[in-house]
């Protein structure tokens, strides 16, 4: 969210008709997620680095709109705040095009397939066809994942160019998840040069203990990488090397019909 933030400065910085109120409500809505349901006053100023006094205006509009809820002491988003995400899947063409295509994937190995695109220094997920319950927390669209630990946004990452992989790189703090997962940026750099090389991604146990997933990037007709598809499951079932032979051929060739459709 600091990477986010920062990116809003330059933009304030160079045009006059930007609203910096709005900037900050939406933080405000953002530091809300499924860590961080409930929130006090003094929890969303420190987690938005606005002022208590911001942060209680803000909380008591949203409050008073029906955006957010709040029992005396905890502030809450409501199923309202729907609305908002709503509006962008209604309008937006693309995970309608990619929904029938992860569930084909789904249909043909039986399990869990999902598509992301990056948004800061997180991918969200814009699609999802789910067999199984795959993480202890639960995935669907508009989740939030990081970029450097996740198939999905390594394999979008290694496509971009060398100096926003480089930005990346520089400014992201790279917190184990679990004890396997890659946080040297050396060794994360070499990394994405072998997704790039290789054509996929694959995490083992980075993100979640017992879960692994292997990921391709969605090459739009211009060349440009911005979606990525994966197929995640329990590491129980498949070992790497196995889920490489069964699930890439067919998280490629969904992928080149992907493109087409973009």
């Amino acid at each position: 969210m600091q990477a986010d933030r920062i990116g809003a400065g330059e933009i304030r910085g160079e045009d006059r008709d930007f609203v910096a109120s709005l900037e900050k409500g939406l933080a405000v809505i953002e530091a809300f997620d499924t860590v961080r349901p409930r929130l006090t006053l003094t929890d969303v100023a420190k987690l938005t680095g606005i002022t208590r006094a911001a942060a209680r205006r803000y909380l008591r509009t949203l409050t008073r709109l029906g955006y957010a809820e709040f029992d005396g002491r905890y502030f809450s988003l409501s199923p309202r705040i729907l609305r908002l995400g709503y509006a962008y899947l209604s309008s937006a063409s693309v995970p309608a095009r990619l929904q029938p295509f992860l569930e084909k994937i789904s249909e043909e190995t039986g399990e869990s397939s999902s598509a992301a695109m990056l948004d800061g220094d997180e991918i969200v997920y814009i699609a999802r066809s789910a067999t199984r319950r795959i993480m202890s927390v639960g995935l669907g669209v508009g989740s939030r994942l990081p970029i450097y630990c996740t198939s999905l946004g390594r394999a979008i990452l290694a496509h971009q160019p060398e100096a926003e992989i480089d930005a990346y790189l520089d400014r992201v703090r790279t917190e184990p998840r679990t004890r396997f997962t890659v946080t040297d940026k050396h060794r994360l750099r070499e990394t994405l040069r072998d997704v790039r090389e290789q054509g996929y991604a694959a995490i083992n146990e980075e993100l979640e203990i017992g879960l692994r997933s292997i990921a391709v990037p969605v090459r739009q007709q211009n060349g440009t990488v911005t979606i990525a598809i994966n197929i995640g499951t329990q590491a129980a079932r498949f070992q790497p090397a196995e889920m490489v032979e069964r699930f890439l051929p067919v998280l490629q060739a969904a992928s080149q019909a992907i493109r087409y459709t973009l």
